[in-house]
């Protein structure tokens, strides 16, 4: 159990240094939703419980996003956290190449076009045997705006082979089998080299109307077995529909 422990906090802690680099370097905002407020957004309180601007299908609120992401007791097997504002930084850090910028962009949970709203979850497995850490994250966007961060995930995913970004070097970029979730999915993985430390990643984005869901994995303990597991993203494909058909039905 020591050991397991000892596994996840080595890789949660290379989150939180690399969460402090870029938000030194990036000088982010104070609320940590990494966006200025859009037509569609503007003027509404974050915690609005009213549901998208209906004529646009615009981004869901802050409030929906919470009410739509994985809690305690969603996922069998998993510990599930609210993930710190530290650990996603609103504002974004250049990545070199520039080709790379959306994946790397990414691993902070950011984006070009930035994202309305956020929020993430961190999963810890319960298991002595997983030493898997699973990070995950909600993002409102406008439509368009979603389908640009997707496609430019997936260009970048297929072009970029290894950037530097917030001080920390990262190589083996490929795109790997998307899953058939949502509307549209990217995937990919990476190796990062962090502190000294080999540590394999993998990503999931699935776009479900004008919301990204985005995952990525990494285990510092066992590469290999860096996987955004299946049943973390069909809960919450699930759960974020279950927000999602009510408001279909009413319109």
């Amino acid at each position: 159990m020591k050991l397991q422990m000892a596994r996840t906090a080595a890789a949660v802690a290379v989150v939180a240094a690399l969460g402090a680099t870029a938000a030194c370097g990036g000088g982010g905002d104070k609320n940590g939703a990494g966006t200025k407020p859009t037509e569609a957004t503007a003027g509404r309180s974050p915690d609005d419980p009213k549901t998208r601007d209906d004529a646009d299908g615009g981004p869901l609120t802050a409030a929906q996003l919470e009410k739509a992401a994985l809690a305690a007791g969603d996922v069998k097997g998993y510990k599930v956290e609210k993930t710190s504002e530290a650990d996603m930084p609103a504002e974004t850090v250049p990545a070199e190449p520039a080709a790379c910028q959306p994946v790397a962009d990414m691993f902070f949970f950011a984006s070009t076009p930035r994202a309305a709203s956020r929020t993430g979850r961190t999963l810890t497995a319960r298991s002595d045997s997983d030493t898997n850490v699973v990070s995950l994250a909600l993002l409102a966007h406008e439509q368009g705006n979603a389908e640009k961060v997707v496609a430019d995930l997936r260009t970048a995913s297929r072009s970029c082979t290894a950037y530097e970004h917030a001080g920390y070097q990262y190589s083996d970029v490929k795109a790997l089998p998307a899953p058939e979730q949502g509307d549209e999915a990217v995937a990919y993985g990476l190796r990062g080299s962090i502190e000294g430390t080999e540590v394999p990643m993998t990503f999931t984005i699935v776009r479900s109307g004008s919301t990204l869901v985005a995952f990525y994995a990494m285990n510092a303990a066992e590469g290999a077995k860096a996987q955004v597991p299946e049943d973390v993203i069909e809960a919450q494909m699930e759960k974020l529909g279950e927000l999602e058909e009510p408001e279909q039905a009413s319109g």
